[in-house]
């Protein structure tokens, strides 16, 4: 696995051992930024369920003003946390150590240190890419982003989904309408915008 154009082009990452987290292809990850090209300069990112960070590490390399990065599992963590001391990433980066549900639920609500609830965090391109198997995941996760956390999403925001292809999602979730379904090989990016 490698970072494929920008700043960090070529770089090599490290991906954890094992079958229960599945990097994003290469091949993948350049149709996605093909498409996101006009976007990612100056753009805060958000990569929930990152994994190894490749595609948050990608947004960066290409000019991503700020990558958040969402990710529970351990051993993810620490490949994730490599990755970017690999790269010399110190700066422009976050690392939530969280389910990105609870992550997208404490990114807009209330915050006991403030005493009040904090102007939310907004980006202005979302990826998720949750354990294909975990099917509950993408409409938990997508059903927040067009409902009761929406407040991230900036205007114009694109929130895109990698799936099995043979995975149908939903047209809409709350005020999130697909716009595109990008097809490869055995995965799918479907590409959500927020209706006005």
């Amino acid at each position: 696995m490698r970072i494929i154009a920008g700043t960090f082009r070529s770089l090599a990452l490290a991906a954890p051992p094992g079958m229960s987290t599945r990097p994003t292809s290469d091949r993948l990850r350049e149709t996605l930024f093909n498409v996101l090209a006009p976007r990612i300069e100056g753009a805060a990112f958000l990569d929930l369920y990152a994994g190894s960070g490749a595609v948050g590490l990608e947004a960066l390399s290409r000019g991503a003003a700020r990558v958040a990065f969402v990710e529970r599992a351990p051993a993810a963590l620490k490949v994730l946390n490599g990755n970017l001391e690999r790269l010399g990433i110190s700066s422009g980066v976050r690392v939530h150590a969280k389910s990105a549900s609870a992550y997208l639920r404490s990114a807009t609500g209330p915050n006991p240190k403030q005493g009040k609830n904090p102007k939310p965090e907004r980006y202005e391109v979302v990826f998720l890419d949750p354990p294909y198997d975990e099917v509950e995941e993408y409409a938990i996760t997508l059903g927040l982003l067009g409902g009761t956390v929406a407040g991230i999403l900036a205007a114009g925001a694109v929130v895109i989904a990698e799936h099995r292809r043979k995975q149908a999602l939903d047209e809409q979730y709350g005020s999130l309408k697909r716009t595109r379904l990008l097809e490869q090989g055995d995965a799918a990016l479907s590409f959500y915008a927020a209706s006005s």
